[in-house]
């Protein structure tokens, strides 16, 4: 039996999505180190095509140096396309992956 002063709370169930929908959003746009472009030019790109703020972009461009690759926007392949041809046009090494 519940007291007076007990209030009972409606918990909202998000539906479930499809397994369409999970995978159609699990691509990522990977940036890969290399020995040509230099940080500064990096980060730029970062900023203005992913529209990183600079803090994230200089973090993305150490990871990618110092690991090899790092994985700088998460996102439909429809939303990912446009900002990878960009940075191939820039000269940078990117790959879209689920």
């Amino acid at each position: 039996m519940l007291s007076k002063n007990t209030t009972m709370v409606k918990e909202k169930i998000k539906p479930v999505e499809s397994q369409d929908d999970l995978t159609q959003n699990a691509n990522q746009l990977i940036l890969f180190n290399d020995d040509v472009n230099s940080f500064d030019f990096v980060i730029e790109a970062l900023v203005d095509v992913c529209k990183h703020d600079p803090m994230q972009a200089e973090q993305c461009a150490w990871i990618a140096h110092y690991k090899g690759k790092c994985g700088i926007k998460e996102g439909y392949f429809s939303e990912l396309k446009p900002l990878y041809d960009e940075m191939c046009n820039r000269g940078l090494t990117v790959s879209i992956e689920k």
